[in-house]
């Protein structure tokens, strides 16, 4: 699952319009990457099993993390919360297996459209697990957002396929794991909760491999694997290069971009498009998380 702005981030320094530009790009550049991740991950489902594939997609993160290690040293694993950071790998682990089983039954664009609802129950979960104050603008804002989630789904109708709750599955964990992030950011460095993320994620997957194992005997299944592992970690690195250059409040609106890598890569891959259902869907779900973005940023900035 490709879902890579973190939530709760303290406001930030003022930043020039050349360096919101620049984060910008890197941000832009993070977003086709992760799309093309999720398209290669959909490809592999045709011929390996999906938790063979998530785990597959974890190696290039981890061995970035052994370089930060190396390069740090141990304090980098030092943390105040243990437990929640453990949780938080958990929670990451199951919620990228979701989303890669459910590319074996839905459309790419489809499954990324339902992934736009994780802000929004990032909201609620932090009203009601934080304490945090959310206004009616906000409340207002996740329901509507809720609703265009609806759209896309359509439970009930013919055009329903059960396979889209796994990626709304997914972006609920990758919610938890953001609340989490909110409670132990202000103690726990972000060098830290990645490193504890992705080695948490990839044990708990290793545990696995010896079950579910299918030998690859393809070199194009290997190059694509690797590709994916490789894109993956880059894309991280984009992600984290743009908030770092620019202002969250700029750069991380175009997180939304990756629904027109998706549907350009299933419909060249896939030979599927969304329909005009998942785009009004994905259209109400963007317009509402970009609202409880900007109001919460308003708040930030008046406390």
């Amino acid at each position: 699952m490709t879902i890579p702005v973190e939530g709760g981030a303290p406001p930030q320094p003022k930043s020039g319009s050349d360096d919101n530009v620049k984060g910008a790009l890197f941000m832009l550049a993070g977003m086709f990457v992760f799309s093309a991740v999720d398209a290669q991950a959909k490809y592999l489902t045709q011929y390996l099993p999906s938790l063979q594939i998530v785990w597959a997609r974890q190696i290039g993160l981890v061995v970035g993390v052994m370089i930060l290690i190396v390069w740090h040293g141990r304090a980098i694993l030092r943390t105040g919360f243990p437990k929640l950071q453990i949780a938080r790998g958990a929670a990451a682990a199951l919620s990228a297996t979701l989303f890669i089983i459910g590319l074996n039954f839905v459309a790419l664009a489809d499954a990324v459209s339902v992934t736009f609802v994780a802000p929004l129950v990032v909201t609620m979960l932090a009203a009601l697990l934080l304490g945090e104050r959310v206004g009616l603008h906000r409340w207002t804002a996740t329901i509507i957002g809720f609703l265009g989630t609806l759209v896309v789904i359509r439970p009930g109708l013919d055009s329903f396929h059960p396979g889209l709750l796994l990626p709304l599955l997914a972006a609920i964990l990758f919610a938890i794991r953001q609340v989490i992030s909110r409670h132990i950011g202000s103690r726990d460095r972000t060098e830290t909760t990645l490193a504890y993320t992705a080695l948490t994620a990839f044990l708990m997957l290793s545990v696995v491999q010896p079950f579910i194992w299918q030998p690859i005997s393809s070199l194009k299944l290997i190059a694509i694997l690797a590709s994916m592992s490789l894109m993956a970690a880059l894309g991280e690195f984009l992600v984290i290069r743009a908030l770092e250059i620019g202002q969250a409040v700029f750069v991380s609106p175009l997180h939304y971009t990756i629904i027109i890598w998706a549907s350009l890569y299933g419909y060249l891959l896939f030979g599927q498009f969304p329909d005009i259902w998942t785009w009004v869907g994905s259209f109400v779900i963007m317009a509402s998380g970009l609202y409880i973005f900007h109001r919460e940023r308003k708040r930030a900035t008046e406390i």
